[in-house]
Order: structure tokens, then sequence, then C-alpha cells
């Protein structure tokens, strides 16, 4: 494996790449790499004859007052963790290599994101599509592998690539839990053990939520009204609970069609988020 860490030689690299032949597998992440990731990376290797990786912490992604300086993060880790999951390039860029000067264009992102995270996070998605725009430029990845704890993260990004004809495909994976249904996050480092022992909870409540509409209720405020009221059982603070016809991320009261039923919850140091993703025929 080699880490790169200059753009141009990312850049170059790539492309020579490309013209021999080889398809490019592509996994973005922010570091503190952990199990999710690793997922996404077995699935390029499998899939594609490069794997590269980026870590880079996305400054455009953090509001004022989010946690951009304690993001944790841990290179050396990193490395080691994509290297036995057969990562071939492992990008590693500061963000004057990514940011070199102040830009003279943005991009925008315009639906899918007044709800959930992006209704709270003004500009968060912003930062999302310009740093995925750069990056896709770099890199030339015919596959990008993202995980779907943050399904709108996903829904945004396809629309990136769909609106400007990216020439790659985003392949969505599907979101790694612990063996008790937490999913795995960067951010569950911040837990407390009490804090640990009932963050299951978000899962187990989607999850009975789910049977409740495959057992026939149809009625949107019915369904994040079960959510809610496993999620009271925990001392974390509810962000949202809510449900949205998925990918465009439409306002529905009756539900039909593929849904995203998402939580998220602030404990005392942690902010968690959760999704599942459900397919609801017409009854």
């Amino acid at each position: 494996m080699e880490m790169i860490t200059s753009a141009s030689q990312m850049q170059s690299t790539c492309k020579q790449l490309t013209r021999s032949g080889k398809t490019i597998g592509f996994v973005p992440t922010m570091g503190y790499l952990h199990e999710g990731h690793l997922a996404l990376m077995t699935k390029a290797r499998k899939e594609n004859d490069i794997v590269v990786i980026s870590v880079f912490v996305n400054p455009l992604q953090f509001g004022p007052h989010e946690d951009l300086d304690q993001y944790p993060r841990d290179v050396e880790q990193d490395m080691e963790l994509a290297k036995q999951v057969g990562v071939d390039y492992f990008f590693y860029p500061t963000v004057d290599e990514m940011y070199p000067k102040a830009l003279t264009t943005k991009l925008t992102a315009i639906t899918r994101v007044n709800a959930l995270c992006g209704k709270k996070r003004e500009g968060h998605f912003d930062g999302v599509v310009i740093v995925l725009m750069k990056l896709f430029n770099i890199v030339f990845p015919d596959r990008v592998y993202m995980g779907l704890k943050d399904a709108q993260q996903v829904a945004v990004v396809q629309g990136l690539v769909d609106d400007y004809q990216l020439p790659t495909r985003i392949i969505p994976i599907a979101t790694v839990r612990e063996g008790d249904g937490l999913a795995k996050s960067s951010r569950n480092v911040y837990l407390t053990d009490e804090e640990r022992k009932l963050a299951p909870i978000l899962y187990e409540s989607l999850k009975k939520a789910e049977r409740l509409i495959h057992l026939g209720e149809r009625s949107a405020d019915q369904v994040v009204a079960c959510v809610k009221d496993e999620l009271i059982k925990t001392n974390a603070v509810i962000d949202y609970v809510d449900i949205y016809a998925y990918p465009t991320f439409e306002r529905i009261e009756k539900l039909a069609g593929q849904l995203v039923l998402a939580v998220a919850v602030k404990f005392s140091q942690a902010r968690l988020i959760d999704n599942v993703i459900i397919k609801v025929d017409e009854v």
C-alpha cells in the first residue's frame, strides 16, 4: 500500500491507472476507521483492480459549533487497517492541499437536504458535495462505496452523480453493526459505559416500527410515535425521528413505496444516527 499526500500526485497516478485499463474502487472517509469502513473497502477489493481510500476530515462539512477539532483521528491505525484489507493507495491530504485557496465557485445541494441532519446543519451537504466533486476529479473512480448508515448522504451524493453525469457508480453498502445492533461509528468512542448499554435502543426502536409497518400500519405519525416511545427509555435527547420517501426525501403521510425511517439522538458527548430503509406495498 502506498500513501500519497499530494492531490496532483494522486491524480496523475489514477490517470495512469485508468489509461492502462484498471478499474478503481474508491472509499472516501474521514478516518478513524472501523469495521463499517472496512466492509466498504472489502467490497471494493472484490469488485475492482485498484482500491483507493481517502482520509480527510473535511472542514466544510462542519458548522461553527461542531466537533471538527475533537473529531477522532488515528492515521497510523487507519493505515494498518487499510493495509490489512488490501487497499492499494491511501490518500491523506492536508486541508491546504485540498483547499489551497478560497473557492471561486461553489456547489450547493438543493434537494434531499431539507430533512434529518441537513435540516439542522445548514451548509453541511454543500461541504459534502464540494469535497466529493474534488475527490472524484482526483481519483477518477469507476465505483464509489458508501455506507447506508448515513442514508441521506448517499442520496445526496447519488443526486450529484446523476446531475453532473459523473462517470462513476455509487455502491451503497448496508450498515455494519455491533453484536447488539448499534451501528458502527467513529463517534461511539464518546459514549460512557452506561450510554453504551442504552445505545442499542436506537436500532431496536427502528426494527419495532418496521415490524409495525409490515403488520399494516400506514400512518407516518403512528410509526414515528412508536420509535419515540422506545427512545424515551434512554437518557438521550431526541434530535429527530422522521420518515420520508427514499431517496427523494419527500414528506409523506400515508406510507407506500421505498421509505427511510431515521433517528438521531444526543447523549452527553455523542450524537448518534441510525436508519432503516423499508419497502412498503399498498394495502
